[in-house]
């Protein structure tokens, strides 16, 4: 292998080297996000197979959100202690582990033992991707390279549905699960492979303080949301104390972080504004991305009475293009730096998104194919861009710390909205359908103004996008004045 050099920190590969380096974590990590989101039109089958009720297999989707909320914070500090390269292949392992074990679950609780397991690797795979990549590249290539990463993140989730479908309709359930086993072999071989060896620290020490509070305050918030899918839900007892119990484990948490020497979590990267900004836009997007992914298949199959495979279509073209103008946004990024790219992705995904507002039970669909793919286009130039200008903010060191925080805030936001937009929807449309006439116009009326509301909080990132590219600009010329 051929490498130089940089700055005595860390190393370079050449050309090639450093895009199998994206290849290994994208193949992961793809299979990793596109498996979660298959399981989604499992419940059924599912319920019927185990003869379990809905809210105990429902157990098989939160299980994997809570373990792999749990283990993301403590990423950071094993991938620094332990070496980069060494966990990721064992999240992987433990990944690929729990898809066999779960393709032979002989009921319910070993089905959801299992998917923990997969969360579990999840959890070490998806922090540690983005700092490998980070490592591999140099400031000026990272925002192609992340966001050629970034399609696994994006596409994953929107053609996750209509694959499972797919597979549910002409094979066996427990191919939801087999499928993972050769393209996370594939992917392992490529990380075993091509995946650059990191140095292990054994200076640095473990916050075991910080990592009780922090894995017990996110698994119960986590647990809390993940129960939640109705208004009814919102104020039982179990639920208020788990997210009263959260925010207080939490609240100590950030003490914690605040007085020892060398924290789980570095919460000084807030202090950075670039990093700040990004984390704002990545949560603020992270719930308009799947809560569009909650009413878009409400909308084609209760209001239009389509099937999955038709709310699969739907998707594809917003999938496609998310993945195209994220490679773009990317080049951009790497060319010009993070002037315009950013915002001008906010206004195209308010765009696209405001119309779908305004839609009646006789609209087209090919309007809803129209701004879902306007949609996309927004979503590839803002989403790993701001996340990317971010992260390139951060001393080199704690790269695998930010990302870990990334992908904290990342999930619980995921998490956040499609609580809201589902408890949204079902308390709405109960109001609207005692005073009109049908079920599909009391419907797409609540599928309305969740998408108003949608487009008006990402309305309100785009100032937040300018402070973001300012930051980054006045970064950028810090750097060029002290070279």
């Amino acid at each position: 292998m051929c490498f130089e050099k940089r700055n005595g920190v860390g190393e370079i590969m050449n050309i090639s080297e450093k895009w199998l380096v994206v290849i290994a974590v994208l193949l992961g990590s793809f299979t990793m996000i596109l498996n979660n989101s298959m399981l989604n039109p499992a419940i059924p089958q599912l319920m019927d197979v185990f003869l379990a009720d809905a809210v105990s297999t429902g157990w098989v989707i939160t299980i994997f959100m809570v373990t792999m909320g749990m283990t993301v914070p403590v990423t950071g500090y094993l991938g620094d202690r332990f070496g980069k390269k060494k966990l990721y292949i064992i999240g992987l392992c433990i990944f690929i582990l729990g898809s066999i074990l779960g393709s032979q679950s002989w009921n319910l609780s070993s089905l959801i033992l299992f998917r923990g397991l997969q969360g579990i690797g999840g959890g070490i795979m998806m922090p540690l991707s983005m700092a490998l990549i980070f490592e591999a590249f140099p400031r000026k290539e990272r925002g192609l390279a992340t966001g050629v990463w970034g399609v696994s993140a994006m596409m994953a989730p929107t053609i996750g549905p209509t694959f499972g479908g797919f597979i549910l309709e002409t094979m066996n359930w427990t191919y939801l699960f087999l499928v993972n086993v050769p393209f996370g072999l594939i992917g392992l071989w490529f990380a075993l492979r091509y995946l650059p060896h990191s140095k292990s620290n054994n200076r640095v020490t473990f916050d075991r303080y910080g990592f009780v509070t922090v894995t017990l305050g996110v698994g119960a918030v986590l647990f809390a949301l993940g129960r939640i899918s109705e208004f009814a839900h919102l104020g039982e007892r179990m639920n208020l104390l788990l997210l009263a119990l959260g925010i207080v484990l939490l609240y100590v948490f950030v003490r914690i972080e605040r007085k020892v020497e060398q924290p789980l979590l570095d919460l000084d990267l807030f202090k950075i504004p670039a990093y700040t900004y990004s984390m704002i836009i990545t949560s603020i997007s992270s719930i308009g991305l799947f809560a569009g992914i909650f009413l878009i298949p409400l909308l084609i199959q209760q209001v239009y009475q389509f099937g999955p495979i038709m709310t699969g279509f739907v998707f594809l073209p917003s999938a496609l293009l998310t993945g195209i103008f994220m490679s773009i946004g990317g080049r951009i990024l790497d060319r010009s730096g993070a002037t315009g790219v950013i915002s001008s992705g906010l206004i195209i995904v308010t765009i696209g998104t405001f119309p779908l507002g305004f839609l009646t039970v006789e609209s087209s669909l090919a309007i809803v194919f129209v701004w879902m793919a306007i949609r996309g286009i927004g979503m590839g130039l803002s989403g790993m861009p701001s996340t990317t200008t971010g992260m390139n903010a951060i001393p080199n060191h704690l790269i695998s710390r930010g990302s870990a925080v990334n992908n904290v805030v990342r999930q619980m936001s995921s998490a956040f909205g499609i609580v809201f937009v589902s408890i949204y929807y079902e308390v709405r449309r109960g109001q609207l359908t005692a005073s009109m006439n049908s079920f599909e116009e009391a419907s797409i009326q609540a599928i309305n103004e969740g998408f108003i509301v949608v487009s008006i909080l990402t309305a309100l990132t785009i100032p937040i996008a300018f402070l973001l590219e300012r930051a980054a600009r006045n970064d950028e010329r810090k750097m060029r004045s002290n070279s």
